[in-house]
């Protein structure tokens, strides 16, 4: 389970990252 929360988070970390380097999608 702990694996399972770890690649969510990592995840939404790379979601974030990508909605910051493309801001015209906003």
């Amino acid at each position: 389970m702990f694996l399972a929360l770890f690649v969510l988070a990592l995840l939404v970390f790379a979601y974030m990252i990508y909605v910051l380097l493309k801001p015209e999608n906003f």
